[in-house]
């Protein structure tokens, strides 16, 4: 069996339809719960994989959040020897960082389902399920980043140019919601009514976008991390 450790910043945002394929793989998940556990006694090189999960906090905000600065070192050190990654919203924001970019405030909250537009790398890569001309996503971020110096640009929005990038071999950064579940989004509707309210959005006016566009995001992510995963394996 391998392991993954799946590193969380609020109990809701966790795993959703990726939880499945990881144990499709025969992956054994062991959830870390940053500002909980002590992020700084993570051995960076043990796990198969490592998932970062999304957040309201910034990756800038390390003097709130102390922990923040072990979570950086701990994938600076897993990053600088290619080793499995995958970074979700603030996970992308993180990897971005620890791989020398900034990270940032954005002009506007991007909140809802739209489609992104995949780079010719892009299309080369897992996201190619996710080809607009077929599926919407989920953006639920206010800040952003800079693509890091080395990395290869997926996708982008109208809103925000870097929305996906690789990284070496084995890394992916994502800063969209391909995770996400119709039931699951119902906690998201409660834990993230405070940005709800700020993106002038109701949640019956998000309830709506979700029952069009959800199912036909968890069959396509499917796909995503089973080709991602996949592509792990073999390498």
């Amino acid at each position: 069996m391998k392991q993954v450790t799946v590193i969380k910043h609020v109990a809701f945002e966790d795993l959703g339809t990726l939880a499945i394929a990881l144990k499709q793989h025969d992956y054994i998940i062991t959830n870390i719960e940053a500002g909980v556990d002590n992020l700084s006694d993570l051995d960076p090189f043990d796990a198969d994989l490592v998932v970062v999960l999304g957040g309201q906090i910034g990756a800038y905000e390390e003097k709130a959040y102390p922990f923040l600065t072990h979570e950086l070192q701990f994938l600076e050190q897993r990053l600088a020897s290619d080793l499995p990654t995958l970074g979700i919203c603030l996970g992308a924001q993180l990897i971005a960082r620890a791989l020398g970019a900034k990270v940032y405030p954005g002009h506007n909250l991007e909140i809802g389902w739209s489609t992104i537009a995949l780079s010719e790398a892009g299309k080369r890569s897992p996201l190619i399920h996710l080809a607009s001309e077929s599926t919407s996503v989920l953006h639920w971020h206010g800040d952003t980043f800079d693509q890091p110096i080395g990395a290869t640009h997926l996708a982008s929005t109208a809103t925000y140019p870097n929305q996906a990038f690789s990284w070496g071999q084995h890394c992916l950064a994502l800063q969209f919601h391909p995770e996400v579940t119709a039931i699951g989004l119902e906690r998201w509707f409660i834990g993230h009514a405070s940005e709800i309210r700020a993106a002038n959005l109701t949640v019956a006016e998000l309830r709506q976008e979700t029952s069009l566009y959800a199912r036909r995001l968890e069959k396509q992510a499917a796909q995503v991390w089973q080709t991602w995963l996949a592509a792990l394996t073999i390498g």
